[in-house]
């Protein structure tokens, strides 16, 4: 044992020694080789340096980053994240006078607001890159597979695999018709399906399911049509703000406006030449219940008219159902309470009268508004200005907790609550004025009894002012509404891509695409026709079997089953692995014919296809 043991380590000395050596001659020889010797290596040469990818090579790369589905994606998500601010931030084009409380409020975040373009972020330098990308992304995307897709409807459907037996839906069966009787038979019962259906040689073949690949196409296509719709709203869209008491009208011309808001593209020249007249103003409101006072229902009748000289037509204007004139709409978005008020001055005579328009403040209509007399004299003759605060309660109550309020929205018991004040307005230090505010710092407030001067009226009554100055009349009631017209090419495109992105994408998640293979030939023993079929889906289905077990025995109509015949069947079987004949009830479509049957790549090359 021991004298084994000595031999095996002599042996294996030995041949250490011997590898040894034989490569330090191969070292050697190699060494003497030189550049050539060196060549004798398989392993690569880690001195090489690695060839650059070079301008083209890398706008390569970058082009296909970009046509990316993760980057279309990530592109998609960034542009709703950055939306974000655009509803929590005041933004100009919206509200300019809520972004100048923004400022005062936060003194520290509005100069870092304005460095980022929070104010403005639908015009921003970053929100138009990410749209622009997105957009260039989405269109890298849909040619190739526009192209792509229309080859595949021009091209015919592809040949099937050899062994349809590996495919995961499989039936078989033997039949006394003919091999070319049942293809035929094949092709018209594929054909009534609303396959697209291909014969040739011993085989039928149909495909289905394009509707899949195009929905998904019309969804990125719409997606792109909405991009440029939006686009084209945001350079070339207009907006104003009108305040019309009812009698009164409008013209679409700028001066008109109380507030008008253009794009960068925008020419004013360009307004919709139109008009129209308040006729009368309809507000409802529940009575009684726990919905006491909400609004039921809030109509304008208007007449309006197209040009200078245009045919005057009757309308009417509701929330959500605009007058559309020539592209330009006109929504109705507010309403309140006019007081008409007539006041006289010093001497008696008529200072101002007509309607003034108070703001809502609250559910109940509870309204403010300011009464700016300019052009009055004081009881001496002397040219002064008077100012009025009033408030304007439609259904008046008083208590003592919340003092002089609204009840109720409507005109039940309207009362009007002024101040009154004389002195200068500022009007004529050419500065501009809100219409709805008094500046009272260089005016003095009346006072009566040593108290300040404050008086309730009911429609028809009439104050005096103190000292002589002249007197307010409150004469009545009159309703106002408040208008926005709008004029933003883009909006039914947007629309229509919207409808038609909802509508691919259904169609891309609920139609399957799937082939059907049909393969009629002459039984090995001559007895008759093998008849096998065969399905295969784009993506996983549990009706692919069904259905096709429904063209099979739609196909048996023609092609019936025949008894097997005597002996071994085997023989009869077309490629070898199931026996020829089998009936489909001991063949059931969609099992596998083995648990290693292979399921081939839906998207490869069928196996077997012809060139």
């Amino acid at each position: 044992m021991a004298e084994t043991t000595k031999n095996a380590e002599a042996d294996t000395g030995a041949g250490t020694r011997a590898d040894t050596r034989a490569g330090a001659a191969a070292d050697t020889a190699a060494s003497g080789l030189g550049a050539a010797g060196s060549q004798l290596s398989t392993a690569p040469d880690e001195s090489a340096p690695l060839p650059g990818l070079g301008v083209i090579g890398w706008a390569r790369w970058f082009w296909r980053q970009l046509t990316s589905m993760r980057v279309a994606l990530l592109l998609l998500f960034l542009l709703s994240l950055g939306s974000i601010p655009g509803s929590l931030i005041p933004q100009t084009g919206v509200d300019p006078m809520a972004v100048e409380e923004f400022r005062a409020e936060n003194e520290t975040l509005a100069p870092l607001y304005d460095k980022l373009g929070l104010f403005h972020v639908y015009s921003s330098v970053w929100f138009s890159a990410i749209y622009i990308l997105l957009f260039i992304s989405l269109i890298g995307c849909i040619v190739p597979r526009t192209w792509q897709f229309a080859g595949q409807l021009r091209g015919r459907p592809p040949a099937g695999p050899s062994r349809l037996t590996r495919l995961p839906a499989y039936t078989t069966w033997r039949t006394s018709a003919a091999p070319e009787e049942v293809l035929d038979a094949a092709h018209r019962t594929l054909r009534r399906r609303r396959f697209r259906a291909w014969r040739g040689g011993d085989t039928a073949a149909a495909e289905k399911g394009y509707l899949r690949e195009a929905g998904n196409l019309v969804f990125h296509i719409a997606l792109i049509v909405m991009l440029i719709a939006f686009a084209a709203g945001s350079l070339w869209k207009a907006e104003g703000g009108k305040l019309i008491v009812k009698g009164d009208g409008f013209t679409n011309t700028l001066p008109q406006y109380d507030d008008f808001r253009a794009a960068s593209l925008y020419d004013t020249d360009e307004l919709t030449p139109f008009g129209f007249r308040l006729d009368d103003f309809e507000a409802t409101f529940e009575r009684g219940g726990p919905q006491n006072g909400t609004p039921r229902t809030f109509r304008a009748d208007v007449t309006h008219w197209k040009g200078a000289d245009g045919a005057e037509t009757k309308g009417s204007i509701e929330v959500n159902h605009p007058l559309e004139v020539d592209g330009t709409k006109v929504y109705l978005i507010g309403y309140g309470y006019a007081p008409v008020v007539t006041v006289k001055d010093g001497q008696g005579d008529i200072a101002y009268r007509g309607p003034v328009p108070f703001l809502p403040q609250d559910t109940n209509n509870t309204s403010v508004g300011v009464i700016k007399v300019p052009d009055a004299r004081d009881k001496d003759g002397e040219k002064t200005q008077l100012g009025f605060q009033g408030r304007f309660l439609p259904t008046f109550a008083l208590d003592e907790v919340r003092g002089p309020h609204s009840t109720f929205p409507a005109l039940d018991y309207p009362v009007l609550s002024i101040n009154a004040f004389m002195g200068s307005l500022g009007v004529d230090a050419g500065i501009p004025q809100n219409v709805y505010q008094l500046d009272t710092r260089k005016m003095k407030q009346f006072k009566e009894n040593g108290d300040l001067y404050r008086k309730f009226l009911r429609p028809g009554e009439t104050v005096q002012l103190p000292d002589g100055q002249g007197s307010l009349t409150f004469d009545r009631v009159e309703e106002w509404a408040s208008f926005q017209i709008s004029s933003q090419p883009g909006k039914g495109w947007a629309l229509g891509g919207a409808v038609a992105a909802l509508l691919g994408l259904a169609a891309s998640l609920f139609i399957q695409r799937r082939r059907v293979w049909v393969r009629a030939r002459p039984a090995a023993d001559g007895s008759g026709t093998v008849v096998e079929m065969a399905a295969l889906g784009r993506s996983e289905s549990a009706r692919l079997p069904e259905e096709l077990a429904d063209l099979a025995v739609a196909l048996r109509e023609t092609a019936p089953p025949a008894p097997e015949p005597d002996g071994d069947t085997a023989a009869g079987t077309p490629d070898g692995d199931t026996a020829a004949g089998t009936p489909a009830e001991e063949t059931a479509a969609g099992e596998p014919a083995g648990d290693d049957r292979e399921k081939p790549d839906p998207d490869g090359p069928a196996e077997g296809a012809r060139a």
